[in-house]
């Protein structure tokens, strides 16, 4: 398969079901820090609910309405990216992220999201990309402002999470402003 470089230590790569075992042993490994703003960590909690959720992307990108891709550091799954929501249709798809505490400040979520919006962009044809961050979560919302969305708005205690609502940030760029950023 391919492997994209994100930097002189790390890849992105299609994160597939064939890949459970070593997906659980990432989520199990950074199960903590990933899951204080997101549900992502609970989906993979042994074997085959790591196979079924990897498969349920398999699924969407079968049917065009998602994607996934991890992020390997050293030859070590350390986090992702996908596209939790992909409308070829309505040209809007909404892009996700996840690391390791271990990765963090490296720059790699920013970069491996650049590669997928430059994808929906001058590939798919979206129109619009959005960004959804817990208002708590900072190197999220970090992130969206790297890669020069602009804050759409604020879901007020949107998110239920670990018996806490959460604000959701909603971030987006359009792919006018996409192009003209690059």
């Amino acid at each position: 398969m391919f492997a994209i470089p994100l930097g002189d230590d790390a890849e992105l790569r299609p994160l597939e079901p064939w890949r459970a075992e070593e997906y659980l042993a990432h989520m199990d490994r950074g199960r903590e820090y990933i899951g204080r703003y997101i549900g992502l960590a609970a989906a993979a909690t042994d074997l085959d609910s790591a196979r079924s959720f990897l498969q349920s992307y398999a699924d969407k990108q079968a049917a065009d309405t998602g994607r996934i891709y991890g992020i390997w550091r050293e030859g070590t799954l350390v986090g992702g990216v996908l596209f939790r929501i992909f409308d070829a249709a309505s040209g809007n798809c909404e892009v996700g992220c996840w690391l390791e505490e271990s990765a963090v400040g490296r720059g790699l979520v920013t970069r491996a999201a650049r590669v997928l919006i430059d994808w929906a962009v001058d590939e798919r044809g979206m129109h619009r990309v959005e960004w959804r961050a817990s208002s708590a979560n900072t190197a999220s919302v970090n992130v969206a402002k790297r890669l020069g969305m602009t804050r759409d708005g604020v879901l007020r205690e949107s998110s239920p999470h670990q018996g806490v609502r959460h604000d959701v940030e909603i971030w987006s760029v359009l792919a006018g402003e996409w192009r003209e950023a690059r």
